[in-house]
């Protein structure tokens, strides 16, 4: 099996990406969850925190189906998604609009500006109408479930303990959550996140990003819209939403970096 592969990060999380408008060879493979895996393994396949496959959609510009570097699919990724519509810009698939489809629902997409392989997205994500604040922290969902807690001095936190703790805590359930610390210093937000699905810290997580920002606006009693700048491991993003009802968030946009890092071509003979 001869594979086709290219490799994009947005602020250092980074995905194999796979076009299937026209085959399907990850999709169709008999052991697609295994191969998965096998391609996001940083020893032994290509290496990345997910793999995303762009589909064709009659309604949309594309599809976008995600999946975890365990193998299995995952819920919606938020810089996954920057990075899909890189790639659809890449495949001239779209020039600088998306409208594509996740297993959220629809999403909306703007590429910034451009250099070279480097591109600025800004995506929609979907709405937060419900915040419930547990323990020490708040529990939200914006595309994927969200633990946020803030803390002081997050960088000397051993995240990799604390986040398998909450990621399996049985209040959860079997799916578990993603867990994220967070310390506001000025005007910047630092944020640290533990990815179920990929089980350890990533350089960034989108919805995790997102999640922050309007858990922070939602402890602080803030009104009104609201733009945040952020600091991930990877990189900067910003989240920008309208608030129009205490603990309703809509309008809601991730914004940040999303750049192809290479293509390839893989053989894969012991699938």
């Amino acid at each position: 099996m001869q594979l086709s592969f290219f490799k994009y990060q947005g602020a250092g999380n980074d995905f194999i990406i796979i076009d299937e408008r026209e085959t399907s060879p990850v999709s169709s493979h008999p052991d697609k969850n295994r191969l998965i895996e096998f391609l996001c393994d940083r020893r032994f396949g290509i290496g990345a925190d997910g793999l995303m496959l762009l589909k064709n959609h009659a309604d949309y510009d594309f599809e976008m189906v995600y999946f975890n570097s365990d193998g299995l699919e995952g819920t919606m990724c938020g810089n996954g998604g920057r990075c899909l519509v890189a790639f659809a810009n890449h495949l001239e698939i779209i020039s600088h609009q998306a409208k594509f489809l996740a297993i959220d629902g629809s999403h909306k997409a703007t590429i910034d500006s451009s250099e070279g392989n480097s591109h600025i997205v800004s995506l929609e994500m979907k709405d937060v109408t419900v915040i419930k604040p547990f323990e020490e922290g708040y529990l939200l969902d914006t595309g994927s479930p969200h633990f946020v807690v803030f803390k002081n001095d997050i960088q000397s936190i051993d995240l990799l303990t604390l986040g398998r703790t909450w990621r399996n805590h049985e209040v959860f359930g079997n799916d578990g959550v993603n867990f994220n610390i967070a310390e506001k210093s000025g005007n910047t937000i630092h944020v640290r996140t533990y990815e179920r699905g990929v089980e350890e810290e990533t350089l960034a997580c989108g919805t995790g990003i997102t999640a922050t920002a309007i858990a922070l606006h939602y402890k602080e009693k803030a009104t009104g819209n609201q733009r945040y700048e952020l600091k991930a491991k990877g990189g900067d993003m910003q989240v920008s939403f309208e608030n129009k009802q205490p603990g309703i968030y809509t309008q809601i946009y991730l914004q940040g970096p999303a750049t192809k890092v290479f293509q390839g071509e893989l053989v894969i003979d012991r699938m």
